[in-house]
């Protein structure tokens, strides 16, 4: 097994000599300021502003999807998804245990509980099988499908793309259709990606993006909610401006709703950062490219990359070493004591304090892949190192 310090050098070969070097940085440039500037020239810096629709406009063409509703940021965005697509209060999510935390706090924000299950060792992400087998437990009544461990209606799955791979959608989407299951994808890290030709975030009744400050493509703080079904589209824009009724000087709202609507002043950086995300793309698929062929040799250590049938948008490049979680967290020491910003994966969901109490299926995987995965500075600006 290589020793910590062949790792420290096998990263430095590929992002330079640069003293610190961060895990994502956002590439910035006169394009994005410039754009910034025009917003406020115009005045118009809140949610009110050219800059929003098109935004919405451009990144539905961009995914496929039918509307994009631009929000405040990606955990808004999953959890006015969530409500949209039925889940109500006491209900279930089905969610993966290794995911941002963002996740699951959405889940609760709609006012149900998630369900941790187990994650597939090749994509990263949910588990198809394990998912199958709490739905198979589960029961059947006039409310929907019961969880046969909580009690509780399955109001909905969440799949999670999990460091921009792709995980196995479609045979998801299949599974919860059988089962009259929603599907709310959280693309949070992954556009760009695709499952075949199509993008992530388009195969469930709704999907969301992120677009905070360490994503492939930021506006600051945001986040977006994907859908090709027109209804859903106009209530996701209605319940995220405080369900205010359109007139030209009266305030009249006709429900409890939302202030979560993406001001225009970020949607300006995101348009501009937007004509620049097939430039990101291919830098962080050159970058991802030097790191495989660079661990290559070195023992212990698997690059991790993308599915098969999938592209992925390499948001994070991640290795996997053998020697579980002290031979980890050893490499975690070296290369950050050496400048080099390295992570690892999430704590697993069931195990954070405000989740640790409830019930969950067994997550032998997502445990070993806890306890092994180092994710390692990606920048876009790294590819040119």
């Amino acid at each position: 097994m290589s020793d910590a310090k062949d790792f420290v050098r096998t990263i430095r070969g590929v992002v330079g000599e640069d003293s610190f070097v961060g895990l994502h940085i956002p590439d910035i440039t006169d394009v994005e300021k410039q754009k910034v500037r025009e917003c406020l020239d115009s005045t118009f810096v809140s949610s009110v502003g050219s800059f929003v629709g098109e935004f919405e406009q451009s990144i539905a063409e961009l995914t496929g999807a039918g509307y994009g509703v631009a929000v405040s940021n990606g955990t808004s965005a999953l959890q006015v998804a969530l409500e949209l697509a039925g889940v109500g209060a006491g209900d279930d999510v089905i969610v993966p245990t290794l995911s941002f935390v963002a996740t699951a706090n959405a889940v609760s924000h709609a006012g149900a509980q998630p369900y941790f299950v187990d994650s597939d060792e090749e994509t990263l992400g949910l588990s198809v099988e394990a998912v199958e087998a709490v739905l198979a437990a589960a029961r059947s009544t006039p409310e929907g499908l019961v969880n046969g461990v909580t009690g509780r209606r399955i109001g909905a799955i969440v799949p999670m793309h999990t460091l921009g791979h792709p995980m196995r959608i479609v045979e998801l989407v299949a599974l919860a259709d059988a089962y009259g299951i929603p599907v709310v994808e959280d693309a949070a890290e992954s556009l760009g990606s695709r499952a075949g030709t199509s993008h992530t975030g388009t195969f469930g009744t709704l999907g969301i993006l992120s677009f905070n400050g360490n994503k492939i493509l930021t506006t600051g703080g945001g986040g977006m909610i994907l859908t090709s079904d027109e209804e859903l589209a106009r209530r996701a824009r209605h319940v995220t401006t405080t369900a205010k009724l359109p007139h030209r000087w009266e305030f009249e709202h006709d429900e409890v709703a939302y202030n979560y609507r993406m001001p225009n002043l970020n949607a300006a950086l995101g348009v501009a950062q937007l004509k620049r995300l097939p430039e990101f793309l291919a830098a962080k698929r050159r970058l991802a490219d030097r790191y495989r062929d660079a661990f290559e040799d070195l023992s212990g250590v698997h690059f991790l990359s993308e599915p098969d049938g999938t592209e992925s948008n390499y948001w994070l490049c991640a290795v996997r070493v053998t020697g579980g979680v002290e031979r980890r967290d050893e490499l975690l020491e070296a290369t950050n004591d050496a400048g080099l910003q390295c992570r690892p994966f999430w704590n697993l969901l069931h195990r954070q304090a405000p989740y640790r109490h409830l019930p969950h299926a067994p997550t032998p995987v997502a445990d070993a892949l806890q306890a092994s995965v180092v994710c390692i500075p990606s920048s876009p600006a790294l590819a040119a190192a």
